[in-house]
């Protein structure tokens, strides 16, 4: 079945497989929270991207394989209510970028920008993203048998960036930061994966980005 990336709350996750890397999407929460479980196809380890509601239903899609560590995308409370019971009960790592550590509930590690996590054999690039928070970070997969692969928590979305409360300044390093460090880097067949609803391509959302920025939002 092709891989759409679409979910719902309580449906069954979307799978998709990459040459060495498979990717897991489900949605958990009254808040439609996509969660992310990466697994090197290699070594069997796994990666868990925003712990963010429903931690029995995150467990059993880790299942007895194990977890190494959970990445959170950002402090946001909707995307880290699980984190704790997951963290808990498979003993993963914690991660989230420094400027975002103080937020969550349990003591975490930090990330900052251009660090590498490790997903067995496959590597997770952090590209530190100032605007939706002062530490969001996207996690950038770059398939050495296809196109990359971009996880953007919050900072991204089909049809614009993330909230900013309407503040002027923090908008403006947001849509710096996405251009710049997502569009001006990454080709259009990057497919990316945001933290709430569906997937796009950044060739997708490219000719947008002008009408995002003189819009304000």
């Amino acid at each position: 079945m092709t891989y759409r990336g679409d979910v719902t709350p309580g449906g069954p996750p979307a799978v998709r497989e990459l040459d060495r890397l498979t990717i897991t999407k489900l949605s958990v929460g009254p808040m439609d929270n996509n969660a992310y479980l990466l697994r090197c196809r290699a070594t069997g380890e796994q990666v868990l991207v925003d712990a963010a509601n429903e931690a029995p239903r995150l467990l059993d899609l880790v299942g007895d394989a194990g977890l190494t560590a959970v990445v959170t995308t950002h402090r946001h409370m909707d995307h880290w209510v699980a984190l704790e019971e997951v963290v808990a009960a498979t003993g993963a790592r914690s991660l989230v970028h420094a400027d975002d550590a103080e937020g969550l509930p349990i003591p975490s590690e930090t990330l900052t920008d251009g660090d590498t996590v490790p997903v067995g054999d496959c590597a997770l690039e952090v590209i530190h993203i100032v605007g939706h928070t002062p530490g969001s970070i996207a996690l950038l997969y770059r398939d050495p048998a296809g196109t990359p692969h971009l996880l953007t928590g919050d900072s991204l979305f089909p049809g614009g960036v993330g909230n900013t409360d309407k503040d002027p300044d923090r908008f403006a390093s947001l849509i710096d930061d996405v251009e710049h460090k997502l569009f001006d880097r990454l080709p259009d067949d990057t497919w990316f994966y945001p933290g709430h609803g569906k997937d796009s391509t950044l060739g997708a959302e490219r000719p947008a980005v002008p009408q995002w920025r003189a819009r304000g939002w």
